[in-house]
């Protein structure tokens, strides 16, 4: 699954995530694609505080996994 959050603004992206996540299976990932600089800080900020796994995050180009 991709998210296109290009062009959103903070707190946006990371807000389109989590509305999105519960359609992500365990085991699956997300790609989020999001050019906002403060996505760099706030994917993998919520990552940690969701226990999910920040699988790369290069290129304005964030994959998460789901882990619960």
């Amino acid at each position: 699954m991709t998210l296109d959050c290009r062009g959103m603004l903070c707190p946006l992206p990371v807000i389109k995530l989590a509305q999105t996540f519960p359609d992500v299976a365990i085991g699956d990932t997300i790609t989020i694609l999001a050019d906002d600089p403060a996505a760099a800080t706030d994917i993998p900020a919520w990552c940690r505080l969701r226990n999910q796994e920040l699988v790369s995050a290069i290129d304005n180009q964030y994959v998460v996994r789901r882990l619960s």
